[in-house]
């Protein structure tokens, strides 16, 4: 079979891997599609990943030049992390399946385009069936999330602490902040002083650190950069799944990355506080409701849920005690919103496009 990965951005790239390499281990022929910015430097380290990952690849100035390759390719099966136009013109030559890039809680998770795709991959029946019942046309698998199968496989990803100029003795801090709702604003501006006693690394979301729309997230993160405690990633180091298997305890908020940590087993916590646009507070806040959706509930039963930066510092402590009850507790729920976590998911999405 000939397959083909549609990349969109650049932090669709942890998902499809683990199913790249699997597919390349059965004797199929893999390609990926990127897609050019108008920003020199980005696609510099597009180009970069494409080179380190040794990925066969095709780069689009735009979506009708990937349309045109796509209908030229003919390929068994594309994968998108996103919703496309033209899909029905796309069906005309190929199968289509959707991938999404991350498993939290933002209502555009349960979102279908009205021409959906001929397969979409997703995460645990509790997903599944919640799918199922709001778009009961369309065709949806329960692989789990491929995206963690190499931190399960293995704790330790090619990331050392003493590279990151880190000190391995202590215990390590990952705060991987979404870009919006975020709470990266709203801390204080002495964190990396406030965690002295740890190592911190700082991995922020792709649009923290490359769209002006949100200098202030670059200009907070390099401030704290110049301590000594701290490692920031660049926008090279684009899959967070290597930074959560040397961390002992990760920060987040409105973001997936709490559930791909608590599927790790390890203690999270849930930064319920957020640098809010104006048109999201007070008479507009239905906005952010709109935004998130009710799956939010659930971090609070995966970690520990912290209302204030005051309450950061006690609360690591706390974390790093964690109960056998918690645990527990914490494993249920992931089988419910991540599905199977065995580090076999990319098997069970190369079932499928092979026996299909």
């Amino acid at each position: 079979m000939k397959i083909i990965f549609d990349v969109l951005h650049l932090y669709y790239l942890p998902q499809y891997l683990p199913v790249r390499d699997e597919l390349i281990k059965a004797g199929h022929q893999v390609y990926f599609v990127f897609y050019k910015t108008s920003d020199p430097s980005l696609n510099e380290i597009c180009q970069s990943v494409i080179n380190k990952e040794n990925l066969d690849c095709f780069l689009a100035d735009d979506w009708s030049q990937a349309l045109s390759f796509y209908l030229e390719q003919k390929a068994s099966w594309i994968i998108f992390g996103n919703a496309v136009e033209q899909i029905d013109v796309i069906h005309s030559v190929s199968k289509t399946a959707m991938m999404l890039h991350g498993i939290g809680p933002k209502a555009v998770y349960y979102e279908m385009p009205k021409k959906p795709m001929t397969v979409r991959f997703v995460e645990g029946e509790y997903r599944l069936n919640r799918l199922k019942g709001m778009h009961p046309n369309d065709k949806f698998i329960d692989t789990g999330y491929a995206k963690l199968d190499p931190a399960i496989q293995s704790d330790n990803n090619g990331v050392n602490l003493s590279d990151l100029g880190l000190d391995p003795n202590k215990k390590t801090i990952l705060y991987a902040p979404t870009f919006y709702p975020s709470s990266l604003e709203c801390m204080p501006k002495n964190l990396p002083q406030m965690l002295s006693e740890y190592n911190l690394i700082l991995k922020p979301h792709f649009f923290s650190l490359i769209k002006t729309k949100y200098k202030k997230h670059s200009k907070i993160l390099k401030r704290w950069q110049q301590a000594d405690n701290v490692y920031l990633c660049d926008v090279e180091d684009y899959n967070l799944v290597p930074f959560m298997g040397v961390a002992d305890v990760m920060l987040s908020d409105a973001s997936s990355a709490i559930f791909e940590f608590a599927a790790l087993n390890k203690p999270v916590i849930w930064c319920d506080f957020y640098k809010l646009r104006w048109s999201y507070r007070g008479i507009f806040s239905y906005r952010f409701k709109q935004r998130v959706d009710s799956d939010i509930q659930y971090f609070e039963q995966v970690g520990w849920r912290i209302q204030s930066p005051t309450e950061l510092v006690d609360t690591i402590v706390g974390s790093l005690k964690e109960t056998d009850a918690k645990v527990q507790q914490r494993a249920k729920v992931i089988s419910q919103l991540a599905g199977r976590v065995d580090g076999q998911s990319a098997n069970r999405v190369v079932d499928y496009l092979t026996n299909n």
